[in-house]
């Protein structure tokens, strides 16, 4: 198979290019960067180019975006260029060809307000079922590329899965009070509780959706780790985080101590993993129990695909 890869270049492109490479599949990268993963240097804001990288194309992976921290450095015109504009592009080469599936990097933050319950209330459960309340021109660029690949499903046919990704950039937290607040090795691993996926993971659900594609022909899926709460769990993680997690995963409290780490006091919601789990039989191995197994054995908590990556930082 003939699959396109969007993004190339970033952290998600480039480790969708080093796992294709290593398969039986012709994997061609594309991005605005040059790298040892980009085939093709190019804007997927031009359609001329998406139709001519289309040409030939089996499946798509579309990973290339804005970012939620570029909101500090591009303008509302520059994310609906490349989040709508260049995913329209890719939507109709790929409609117009003999393309089989397309696979669409979407990002929680698409839920945006539906994530900040009020103080008084529980830990918002986020399922797929959440409705979305963007609250940046990041999520209103994404759930707005999502809705178009929502038509172009219905409309031609185009088999498209939408993977609502959580955070899996190995960049320090882009808000400035939580990075003074903790070690950043200490802030990944207390996100692996509700809100992180491990990039292994996050390609290994790229790949299942690829291959699911055509006889769901159409679906939105969470992609983050299984998270140890349960429902039950939802009102008291919003006074005592440390104490749910103490009851779910006992082990951690003395890793804990030996690092000299903190837990959050508070988790403002959960994203639960279980249609990714059940319908594309999704099994993602980087949640915090084995995280957690890692860092007691002296291990590196990160697979060896998110090692090879490393950071990026984000382009200018």
């Amino acid at each position: 198979m003939k699959i396109l890869v969007t993004g190339s270049a970033g952290h998600l492109g480039e480790a969708l290019m080093r796992t294709l490479r290593d398969t039986d599949h012709d994997a061609i990268g594309v991005d605005i960067l040059a790298s040892p993963f980009t085939n093709i240097v190019g804007s997927i804001v031009d359609p001329a180019l998406a139709a001519h990288i289309l040409v030939g194309i089996d499946a798509v992976f579309h990973a290339a975006t804005l970012h939620k921290p570029h909101v500090a450095t591009h303008d509302a015109r520059a994310f609906i260029d490349t989040n709508v504009l260049g995913t329209l592009n890719l939507l109709e080469a790929a409609s117009a060809r003999t393309v089989r599936a397309f696979v669409f990097t979407s990002t929680t933050s698409a839920f945006g307000g539906a994530l900040t319950p009020a103080a008084e209330e529980p830990a918002a459960w986020i399922t797929e079922a959440t409705v979305a309340i963007p609250k940046n021109i990041y999520g209103v660029t994404k759930t707005a590329a999502e809705d178009l690949c929502a038509l172009f499903h219905r409309d031609r046919g185009l088999p498209c899965v939408i993977l609502r990704t959580s955070r899996f950039f190995p960049e320090d937290d882009d808000h400035e009070p939580t990075r003074a607040l903790y070690d950043p090795v200490n802030l990944k691993v207390n996100e692996y509780l509700y809100r992180r996926v491990d990039l292994a993971d996050a390609v290994d659900a790229h790949l299942l959706a690829l291959e699911h594609a055509q006889a769901l022909g159409f679906a939105r899926f969470i992609v983050s780790a299984t998270s140890p709460f349960l429902p039950e769990d939802a009102a008291e993680l919003r006074v005592d985080a440390a104490r749910v997690v103490a009851r779910r995963v006992p082990e951690y409290s003395a890793e804990y101590m030996r690092r000299g780490w903190r837990m959050f006091p508070s988790i403002d919601r959960v994203y639960v993993n279980e249609r990714a789990r059940m319908q594309l039989r999704w099994r993602p191995r980087y949640d915090f129990r084995f995280v957690l197994e890692r860092l007691q054995s002296g291990d590196d908590p990160r697979s060896p695909l998110a090692r090879a990556v490393g950071s990026k930082g984000y382009h200018r």
